[in-house]
């Protein structure tokens, strides 16, 4: 039985009640969520004891932090640190997207420090496990799939919106960038090649067999989001929107749990359209976005730029947010980089949790808590509320003033001054 079947018969476990818990919201209410596939819970059956994070309507908005090798650097160690470093930082989520060495075992490593759930995008190591990506033949795509889920993986990212009739509208397209999905270019290059349909969305029942058997839940990729300002809006990104709604159908007749991953760069005019229209297609199944970043030009500051986009985006309906590092389109981030990426998308994720319903109320007590604090000028109290309260202290600590107040106004702090002028009044 998967989470969903045991949610449509009203079973509630241990696991469920620690998110309802986590949540504040009733187990009822979380369980139904569940049942109509508005909400869910991954958890592979094989993992042991992790930190539940409910995804989707009435929940807090949630963080992903992706980490992994690259081809061209493979530091095991260091990318196990990025996780323990990420979820420090507030992470909710881990996915592994190594892509070089031995990934096996990198991908054992590094479940072994995550505590929340961990995913992965199969199809990665399916080109890899292959001299030539060509060469993968259809049985490829899901022995991986299998393999990584044997392996424990709560959530796969899986590109099964990309068909024949996707491809063609993206051929149709005026796109500048085409394709900047790795798991969707691919996949559709295997398609071109071979001149065959995409394995994962023509046998998508038999994906949905390997996957319910673990109980995984299936991130359906955006392998046509897209990937400069330009390209935002068109009809190959659309056309995709409705693939994923008809998948989406699938997904819960079948009893696996189902995410619905959204665009990359989006202009601020374009983000509410984009998100609603999906939303729409995809009958409210959680929605899982890249930013959007709201600029092509932020290079070295691409987190700050998907912050922004995922801020707007929540408004409309985002509840999974994929961080951005600074290194985003420029290099493998560093530990540092994973770190700065987790606080700028943990800052959005709670400035949309501060209008939306369900978690408004819990949110907004954190900043009425951070306000009394700093009318009291209670600097302890102040780290402590802070997203990043290492980094809160450490900046106060560069310049103290003499003062009770903080070294930008010293003695000429406003909140001193009147409050001192209405005790002597």
């Amino acid at each position: 039985m998967t989470l969903v079947e045991d949610a449509r018969k009203g079973s509630v476990d241990e696991f469920v009640k620690k998110a309802a818990e986590y949540e504040r919201v009733e187990v009822e209410k979380l369980i139904r969520l569940i049942s109509h596939g508005y909400l869910v819970l991954p958890r592979n059956v094989g993992r042991g004891n992790i930190e539940p994070r409910a995804i989707g309507m009435f929940a807090s908005t949630k963080v992903n932090a992706n980490i992994g090798t690259s081809a061209d650097y493979v530091n095991v160690e260091e990318e196990i640190e990025k996780a323990i470093v990420a979820q420090k930082a507030g992470a909710d989520a881990v996915m592994d997207l190594s892509s070089g060495g031995n990934l096996d075992e990198i991908r054992k490593k590094i479940m072994k420090v995550v505590n929340v759930p961990f995913g992965t995008v199969p199809v990665y190591q399916a080109a890899r496990d292959c001299s030539k990506v060509i060469d993968m033949d259809e049985d490829d795509f899901f022995r991986v799939v299998e393999r990584q889920a044997k392996d424990g993986v709560d959530f796969m990212t899986i590109h099964s919106g990309v068909n024949w009739v996707s491809v063609e509208r993206l051929k149709r397209s005026n796109r500048l960038l085409g394709v900047v999905s790795r798991g969707g270019a691919i996949i559709i290059g295997w398609m071109l090649h071979n001149e065959k349909e995409n394995p994962y969305y023509k046998d998508f029942d038999y994906l949905l067999e390997i996957l319910k058997e673990y109980d995984v839940t299936i991130s359906l990729g955006d392998a046509f989001r897209p990937g400069c300002i330009h390209d935002a809006g068109d009809r190959a990104k659309y056309t995709e929107f409705i693939m994923l709604g008809e998948l989406v159908e699938k997904c819960r007749a079948a009893g696996v749990q189902c995410m619905v991953e959204g665009p990359g760069h989006v202009p601020l005019d374009q983000i509410e359209t984009s998100v609603r229209a999906m939303k729409s297609v995809t009958d409210n199944a959680p929605l899982y976005l890249l930013g959007p970043l709201v600029t092509d030009i932020a290079a070295g500051y691409d987190h700050i730029a998907a912050a922004i986009g995922a801020a707007i985006a929540g408004m409309a309906g985002a509840d999974f947010i994929c961080y951005v590092t600074p290194s985003e389109h420029l290099a493998l981030p560093t530990v540092e980089d994973v770190r700065e990426g987790v606080i700028a998308a943990k800052i959005a994720a709670h400035a949309i949790d501060l209008i939306k319903e369900g978690q408004r109320d819990r949110a907004r007590r954190r900043d009425y808590e951070m306000s009394v604090a700093r009318k009291n000028l209670d600097w302890e109290r102040q780290f402590e509320l802070s997203i990043d309260p290492e980094r809160a202290r450490e900046v106060y600590g560069r310049r103290r003033s003499e003062s009770d107040a903080c070294s930008m106004c010293g003695d000429l702090c406003a909140i001193k001054l009147v409050k001192e002028a209405f005790e002597h009044n």
